[in-house]
């Protein structure tokens, strides 16, 4: 970690699920001049605040993770902000850290950037062969843009900046809010919630045919910090375990470690999403040694524990 240890470090949505172990992690290699950002302190979307934040902090690199995300239910019904809101961080940081002579601008995008029929597993080069799955598109355009914008800067002005992909992440401290959780957390809180209260069935969205790839959050922060230590090219990168599971299967899985006996009920009037998601993960090990390291039942496990015992915290 010898090229990050010096360097003044911000991470935009440092106190948020993903950015706490990034930020973790950066400590644990011994950067000691990380600089969190939070929404409450700096507005992302206002370039006052932004120009504020460059002032305040001198960042050397930028790990931009802050962005505004939640389930299927939750896009769906806020396709607009999502794209606005999301479109705005990641177009005016990357103009501001241009003005500002930052060294290194690490971009998160989403793999909903992908298209909706995309061959699995994914590869980075069928990023731009269709139009992504409609009730994510808004979210996953927005993110989409940081790529253009990287590439175009890099071309245009010499900017170093990159792009990773990551796929669905979990773990603890994700959020367990039902109007706006992903599906491993809302289904661990169905699970918990159904054996404390005796429920005889839970009922989940879809047909539980679809299909998905999981990356344990340390996993995933690990990557990241590897590629902004590492990485330094304009081709998109997936940041994933490799291997998925049909949503029906996870079911199983997580009632099974939660305890939950009952019957599993489908509505199948609700979206699937994207039908399979599963990311060739070979360019991350080429380019920077990526591979994740977490048994999918261990972070399960270790995710329903902290649920658990959190569910205070994860209520907020």
């Amino acid at each position: 970690m010898s090229g990050l240890k010096s360097k003044r470090i911000v991470v935009t949505g440092g106190a948020g699920f993903l950015g706490s172990f990034v930020t973790a992690r950066l400590r644990e290699t011994g950067c000691e001049k990380v600089f969190t950002v939070r929404s409450s302190d700096y507005d992302l979307r206002d370039k006052d605040c932004i120009i504020k934040l460059f002032r305040d902090a001198g960042p050397e690199v930028i790990i931009h993770l802050a962005a505004v995300v939640g389930g299927i239910g939750a896009n769906m019904a806020n396709p607009g902000s999502y794209f606005y809101d999301n479109a705005m961080m990641g177009i005016q940081l990357i103009e501001y850290a241009r003005r500002f002579g930052v060294e290194k601008f690490v971009a998160a995008g989403t793999i909903c950037a992908y298209p909706k029929f995309t061959p699995v597993p994914f590869k980075e080069e069928d990023l731009w062969a269709g139009y992504p799955e409609e009730t994510n598109a808004p979210y996953g355009l927005a993110k989409k843009m940081m790529l253009v914008q990287s590439q175009a800067y890099r071309q245009q002005y010499g900017f170093n900046s990159i792009f990773l992909l990551p796929v669905n992440l979990y773990g603890p401290r994700d959020n367990f809010d039902p109007s706006s959780s992903h599906v491993i957390p809302a289904l661990i809180k169905k699970c918990v919630d159904a054996v404390e209260s005796g429920a005889d069935k839970i009922v989940v969205w879809g047909s539980g045919e679809a299909s998905r790839e999981f990356l344990y959050v340390t996993d995933a922060a690990r990557a990241i910090v590897m590629a902004a230590e590492k990485y330094d090219k304009s081709e998109p990168v997936n940041i994933g375990a490799g291997f998925e599971i049909k949503i029906n299967a996870l079911i199983s899985l997580i009632a099974r470690l939660c305890g939950f006996k009952g019957r599993i009920v489908y509505d199948a009037s609700k979206p699937d999403g994207q039908p399979r998601r599963c990311l060739d993960t070979k360019k991350a090990f080429d380019e920077f040694g990526f591979k994740a390291e977490t048994e999918f039942e261990t972070g399960l496990r270790a995710t329903i524990e902290w649920y658990k015992n959190n569910r205070g915290a994860a209520a907020l």
